[in-house]
């Protein structure tokens, strides 16, 4: 079984046994969790990002490479004109193709007939229906729930997200939100938990609110590159993806203790855009699991700064953090 994730061929795994760790070694996948099950699966990395990979990572001619900023100026090409292919008509004819590669359950889609989305990108960030992702532990007002369908990692410190997670010697809070190491917002958030939800092709791609609150700021079209957000990516020495790609920055205020939370959507490889919907509309009341906005085609990352005395993630998935392994979590279930 866990062969198909790999090369879509069902029996490999039992005739290479420890196939996913060369794979993984080698920067084509990695393993997550199942939270329900506690089963790990291994999990292909779509070919444009190992594409990118190679080219930032691995070849003779890296340093040359990254210091005329060609492989960025190529990842940042490429995006655009995908998001631009997703959003045409044509692109439609892709969407049968799409649903079966990743398996995906249309009974759950507000609009389950796949003829009916004019373009590739409609159908990316399709809506479900109502009930489909209920939100957990409702009776706790302090309560967080997951941000979106994804691949989570949940840290209580920073210092513990850059040691077990993130590698990027430039990852701060400060450089993730934009703002001076001794500003006010970068002294509210000194010593903050995060959480970090990242988005596979396969994912439903609309992202939600992890709190009751309300909405606040927001700072959109934060410049910057399109790197894949892969592990292999994220853990990667030195090499910054967080604070160094586009992204929007959103601050909600959260009701049960009047702190102000930082939710950050990260753009990535092939990411035709970062869209808000309720998280737009400044002063309103936002409860858990409510829509904040989507993205666009590609892999894509929410990072959720939550300060002091706001977040107390559950154990299993401190856990598996620390390992390091990502959980397979939908939208709404309890952090």
């Amino acid at each position: 079984m866990h062969g198909k994730h790999i090369f879509g061929i069902p029996w490999i795994h039992n005739m290479i046994p420890g196939i996913e760790n060369l794979a993984a070694q080698y920067h084509i996948g990695n393993f997550v969790v199942i939270r329900e099950t506690g089963e790990r699966i291994f999990e292909s990395m779509p070919i444009y990002a190992r594409i990118g990979m190679h080219l930032l990572f691995y070849g003779n001619v890296q340093e040359k490479i990254l210091q005329y900023q060609s492989v960025e100026h190529l990842l940042r090409e490429q995006s655009i004109k995908q998001g631009t292919i997703y959003n045409s008509p044509d692109s439609a004819k892709s969407i049968p193709s799409f649903v079966e590669t990743y398996s995906l359950d249309l009974n759950e889609l507000l609009q389950p007939d796949i003829t009916k989305y004019g373009t590739f990108n409609e159908f990316f960030y399709r809506k479900l229906k109502p009930g489909a992702r209920p939100v957990q532990n409702l009776g706790n007002p302090r309560g967080i729930c997951s941000a979106a369908d994804c691949r989570l990692t949940v840290y209580p410190t920073v210092d513990l997200s850059r040691k077990f997670w993130i590698k990027g010697a430039q990852f701060t809070i400060p450089n993730l939100l934009q703002v001076p190491q001794d500003s006010p917002t970068a002294l509210q958030f000194d010593g903050s938990a995060i959480a970090i939800f990242r988005l596979a092709p396969a994912d439903y791609h609309r992202f939600h609110c992890p709190i009751d609150g309300v909405v606040g700021d927001i700072i959109t079209n934060v410049p910057g590159q399109y790197y894949t957000v892969n592990p292999q990516a994220v853990n990667e020495p030195k090499f910054d993806v967080f604070t160094a790609n586009v992204r929007s920055i959103l601050y909600l205020t959260h009701n049960a203790t009047g702190k102000r939370v930082a939710f950050v959507a990260i753009g990535a490889l092939l990411v035709g855009s970062i869209d808000w919907t309720k998280g737009a509309e400044k002063g309103t009341e936002v409860k858990r699991g409510e829509e904040l906005g989507y993205f666009a085609y590609g892999g894509s990352t929410v990072v959720v700064v939550f300060p002091k005395g706001v977040a107390e993630f559950d154990e299993d998935l401190v856990k598996n953090s620390d390992e390091p392994i990502e959980t397979l979590v939908k939208v709404c279930c309890c952090l």
